[in-house]
């Protein structure tokens, strides 16, 4: 039924209920795990880079020093996880993205042609998820297959 499951993690313990879920989904299945964060390029998130100035200043060394130190961290985090769960037998992929967590779900469901998006909730609710929207409201409007939302909260 599923060959390949897609999991988004923010390495957080409720994002760790999804990817549990997805691990457990896949060795059922004999699927491939293909496992996604996505992170905020230090440029995006620094106000002080769009100033001229700053960046005058050697702003834009540092914020290119930023980034790779955040790629490199995600990279180390999705290997562990990556080893700790081809320990257990799965087959595992994954992908560190700079953008958007949704977008970097999708467009990875996309390319890897999976049958199943799994994705936590992030028990958001009232006006804090108009404001800042919703991962998981995302990707169950726009995935290209199913999409199961573990109850993490």
């Amino acid at each position: 039924m599923y060959k390949s499951i897609v999991v988004g993690t923010d390495f957080s313990d409720t994002a760790a209920e999804a990817v549990r879920h997805a691990a457990e989904l896949a060795k059922a299945f004999d699927a491939k795990l293909h496992i996604v964060t996505a992170f905020r390029p230090a440029m995006t998130a620094s106000i002080a880079a769009s100033s001229l100035e700053a960046m005058a200043a050697g702003g834009t060394e540092f914020i290119q020093e930023a980034d790779s130190a955040i790629a490199d961290e995600v990279e180390s985090k999705l290997g562990d996880l990556a080893k700790r769960l081809s320990s257990d037998g799965l087959q595992v992929d994954t992908a560190g993205v700079a953008g958007d967590p949704a977008d970097a779900l999708l467009d990875v469901a996309e390319t890897k042609k999976a049958d199943l998006v799994v994705v936590g909730n992030r028990g958001m609710s009232g006006v804090k998820r108009f404001v800042l929207g919703s991962v998981s409201n995302k990707i169950s409007h726009h995935s290209p297959c199913s999409v199961l939302i573990v109850h993490t909260s």
